[in-house]
Order: C-alpha cells, then structure tokens, then sequence
C-alpha cells in the first residue's frame, strides 16, 4: 500500500511539473495559441515605485435590438421581449454615463473598449459618454458583438480586412486611431493576433492567462499582450454566475489587494498588471454604481495600487 502511494505522489508531483513546464512555456517561449515567440515584458516597479497597474475597461457596445445579454432567461422567447430589451437599453443609454461620470468624479482614468458600430448607432449616448470621458483611450472591439463579428473561419486575409475596417469607422466616428485591440465576446483564434499586428495595433486584451505583460512575436510586428483575466470580468460573473455588484466587488478587491500584498511581502517581486473589464449593464445601474465606487475608493488609497488607463501602461513600458 505504501508503495502505492508513493507511485501516486510521483505521478502527481510529475503532472504539477507538466503543467508548471506548460506556463512557462506559454509566456517565455512559443505562445500556446498562435505558436509565435512570446516572452515576459519584465518591469520591477510602475510611477511612483507602485507595484499593481490596474485598468478599468468600459465596454461600450452594439447589440441590435432583441439581441445581446439576457437577464430573464424565462422571457427571452416572449415577442417582443420587452422585459430584456429594456434591461439592454437602460444600460446604453443610462448605464454607459454614470459610470463615465463616477470614474470623472473620482478622478480616476477609465480605458474605453468600443465597438465600432456604437456612435453611429447611438449618436446622442456616444457624445454624451465622449463628453464626461473626453480623453480615454478607445480600444477598438470590432463592428459589433452579435451579428459582425471577427470572421474567424475565412482565414488571414478577411481578419485583416475586418480589423482594418473597425478602425477606420472608429476614426471616422471618433476622430480617434486605436492603437488597442479587443476581440468581441474575447472571441479569436491564431490568425488574430498576425492581423492586429499588420492592422497597426500595438496591444491587445485578449491575453487571460497572465499576471504580467507579455510580448508576442507575429510575422506581421510585435504585439503587446495586456493581461485580462476570466475571473474579474463583471459580466460573466453577474450574469452567468448570477453575483451581485457587492459580491464583485469582495472579488475585485481581493484581487488586486492580494497581488498588491504579494508585492509587500517580497518588495523584489515583478509588477504586475490587471485590466478589469467593467459593463453598463452591472456597474451602470445605482447599486452597480455604489459598488464600483466603494472599489475605487479603497483601492485609491493602495500605495502599491496604479489606477491608470491602458495607454498610460503602454508609454510606461516605453520607457523602460
């Protein structure tokens, strides 16, 4: 029996090491999607020695109407379905503003992922975020999340085509040329990251599986890879895991607290970089709201916290 158990401990031990073996691969090798070079970007402190770069990215998106998130699943198959839609357009028009307005009230940066189709679409809601909002980057996330999306299965060329595409409406409509980059729906396959590059982008959120920034290697340019994680994300957690904004707001908080306390335990340790992908429809609403600023707040007052934008994480890694 012992024997037998030591057998266990070695196979499990030897599976740990494949998979430590397996990350370190993926961010200091050959990356795991894409197959290009991709290696650490190695920064020991942010401004002002802080050690946590943390981005709020708003996602300012086009739906279509009877399209997009569904809060009450057990009315989605009523026509209309008037109860989501209006869920959907609360959220683009009310939601959208008073988180511009809370980051501006906060004076805290706030980035901007958009999709292309969204001023045109909503005219009146995009000047009025562009007022409270005037200088936030836009990180370009595609035409729309529904109907126009990246079209994965048509190879390099139509990637490139659509990428290019985004970036100009966005500069027609906004007079802004994205230099970032969001998949819609966080959805790309290999061909992506080549067809950035080419298109002019300098980095991307598509990157899930890091603390850190990397740097990927494409035939086409480097491409910065800005660490996005799955857990923090509002969306995912409200409406597929049904949490409340206060119950995001614990996660985020411990979150970033932690890295942050990581950081103190060992003053040598790499900075790290977090970009929170914040919605309308769970932070715009008054109690999204409430909770949103609770987390500002306290994380304003991290001394190892850098509440910035992703533009700003850029021109800091430039200089180093």
């Amino acid at each position: 029996m012992r024997s037998l158990w030591q057998s266990c401990a070695c196979l499990i031990a030897a599976a740990a090491l494949a998979v430590l073996a397996a990350a370190a691969v993926a961010q200091d090798g050959t990356d795991w999607i894409t197959k290009f070079p991709r290696a650490p970007v190695h920064v020991a402190a942010w401004p002002g020695g802080k050690k946590v770069a943390l981005s709020f990215a708003l996602f300012v998106e086009e739906f279509g109407f009877g399209q997009g998130p569904v809060y009450r699943p057990d009315l989605a198959s009523r026509s209309p379905d008037l109860v989501n839609e209006n869920f959907r357009q609360y959220s683009l028009s009310w939601g959208n503003l008073r988180v511009g307005r809370l980051f501006k009230d906060l004076d805290v940066p706030l980035s901007i992922v958009l999709n292309a189709e969204f001023p045109r679409a909503h005219p009146s809601e995009w000047k009025e975020i562009r007022a409270v909002q005037p200088s936030a980057p836009i990180v370009a996330h595609g035409m729309n999340n529904t109907s126009r999306m990246l079209p994965l299965s048509r190879g390099l060329d139509e990637q490139k085509a659509y990428i290019r595409e985004t970036l100009d409406l966005i500069a027609g409509t906004t007079g802004v040329k994205s230099t970032g980059w969001s998949s819609p729906s966080v959805y790309a396959n290999a061909d992506t990251m080549q067809a950035m590059a080419a298109a002019g982008i300098t980095y991307t959120l598509d990157q899930m599986d890091s603390d850190i920034v990397s740097r990927l290697k494409t035939p086409d340019g480097p491409l910065l890879l800005l660490p996005y994680p799955v857990v923090t994300v509002d969306m995912g957690q409200n409406l597929a895991r049904m949490k409340s904004p206060t119950e995001i707001e614990a996660l985020w908080l411990d979150y970033v607290v932690e890295l942050a306390d990581e950081a103190r335990g060992d003053p040598a340790r790499e900075a790290t970089t977090v970009v929170i992908g914040i919605h309308p429809f769970v932070v715009g609403t008054p109690d999204g709201a409430a909770a949103m600023r609770r987390v500002l707040s306290r994380l304003k007052n991290d001394r190892s916290v850098w509440l910035t934008d992703t533009d700003a994480i850029l021109k800091a890694i430039d200089t180093k």
